[in-house]
């Protein structure tokens, strides 16, 4: 006699890292303007939010 199939039990949400991004994105605006280099300022802070963006979705799975 085969055995029914059992349902996976649910995964558990995970959490959002787009937030971390757009952190970096307008943290590097706000520095850019103060510093005169908004393009460099912008680059860096997306970099950063990428970063913190991965470290959680690395964290999570």
């Amino acid at each position: 006699m085969t055995d029914p199939v059992q349902p996976r039990p649910p995964r558990p949400t995970s959490s959002g890292g787009g937030i971390f991004i757009a952190i970096g994105i307008v943290g590097g605006i706000i520095a850019g303007l103060a510093t005169g280099e908004v393009t460099v300022a912008v680059l860096v802070g997306l970099g950063i939010g990428i970063l913190a963006a991965l470290l959680l979705w690395w964290r999570n799975r």
